[in-house]
């Protein structure tokens, strides 16, 4: 039998003027806690307003339990009691108390006793650590005692899968470790959870599989191991590492080659780098670059352009310099001069290079 809960066929989702999700096909499986990453605008939130049709999709397909719920006669009220949403904005009663918030629905759509649903509304505040407060008002609550409600509240459902929308992006940072915990301890008790957040050192700790999204759908899929330290999309390490990123072009060997040192400084100002590290990335490009042209293979063994990229990264404060040109294989690294090979090296806390049939030569320098 699969575990497959909600599988997605070519989804789509078209508003007047943007298309957030382009096609998206993809299985979530019980007990799977998923993290959903990636830059603002990319339909994040859109899939998980789709998969309980808060949003309707333009096209594709939603099969949650076996029961598509994208066809016109399905019951959509009977799926969603088996699916809890989690809003950014709390979404609860104002003129319920604490305790009739989380009761309200096991109540009116599940039919439980109401002394039954009293009782397991006690126990799940209790274990969001709110009990006290079960008499209260939500505006007596802080935005994370609220939020730690509400997601009692989805709990009282006794949901296959639970949807958490940026639980924590309405929250002051002083409240985000306690909603999070309870999010942890649904996690390690087995609970099937997708969570669109912007928290990645939570994202990277509480789950089991990571989509980044982008371009329109899911950029990457994979373990969270694999998705911050060793993602495989262009698109998806430069969000990770937070990377801002200067391109430079060498296009003809009369080109004012150092005229790009002023361009690395510019770059370097503008992101707040040390005064070292700015120098040193100057200098290791200056010596690479000349020992490239001047003292490497003739020029007409040289496929113009040289491209290189200079990233630095904001999660790590780290900076690298990467040169990639195309015609013969050549590492002046191994069979430069001595003198520049030792310059760039001190720069340098990590070099590599290697050669790409269809990359051609490429370097990278990890600067101190």
């Amino acid at each position: 039998m699969s575990d497959c809960i909600i599988k997605i066929e070519h989804l789509r989702k078209e508003y007047e003027n943007v298309t957030p999700l382009k096609d998206v096909s993809v299985e979530i499986n019980k007990g799977e806690v998923i993290s959903v990453i990636g830059p603002s605008g990319t339909g994040k939130s859109t899939l998980l307003r789709c998969l309980n049709r808060l949003e309707e999709p333009t096209s594709g397909k939603i099969i949650v339990n076996g029961v598509e719920i994208t066809d016109p006669k399905c019951d959509i009220s009977m799926v969603r009691r088996k699916m809890g949403m989690v809003f950014q904005s709390f979404n609860l009663f104002s003129n319920l108390s604490i305790i009739d918030n989380v009761m309200a629905a096991p109540i009116d759509l599940l039919k439980a006793p109401k002394d039954k649903a009293e009782k397991e509304a006690e126990e799940l505040l209790k274990r969001v650590g709110l009990l006290e407060k079960k008499d209260n008002y939500p505006d007596q609550l802080s935005g994370g005692q609220k939020q730690r409600v509400a997601i009692a509240r989805a709990i009282a459902m006794h949901p296959d899968i639970i949807l958490f929308d940026e639980p924590t992006s309405a929250l002051d940072p002083t409240m985000v470790h306690e909603v999070l915990s309870v999010i942890r301890s649904l996690a390690k008790e087995g609970m099937t959870m997708m969570i669109v957040t912007h928290e990645m050192k939570f994202a990277k700790d509480v789950s089991n599989r990571i989509f980044y999204m982008d371009e329109g759908g899911i950029y990457e899929d994979g373990t969270p191991e694999q998705i911050f330290e060793r993602p495989v999309g262009e698109k998806t390490r430069i969000f990770i590492k937070r990377l801002k990123i200067l391109p430079l072009r060498i296009g003809s060997f009369d080109q004012d080659l150092l005229g790009y040192t002023g361009d690395i400084e510019a770059f370097g100002n503008e992101k707040l780098l040390e005064r070292r590290k700015i120098l040193n990335l100057q200098h290791a490009y200056e010596e690479l670059i000349l020992e490239i042209i001047m003292g490497g293979p003739a020029k007409d063994s040289i496929s113009l352009p040289i491209d290189l990229m200079i990233e630095h990264s904001e999660a790590d404060n780290t900076d690298m310099l990467t040169v990639k040109y195309k015609g013969r294989r050549y590492n002046p690294l191994e069979e430069g001069d001595a003198l520049p090979v030792s310059i760039i090296n001190k720069l340098s806390e990590k070099t590599d290079y290697y050669y790409d049939e269809e990359k051609g030569n490429v370097i990278t320098l990890s600067v101190r």
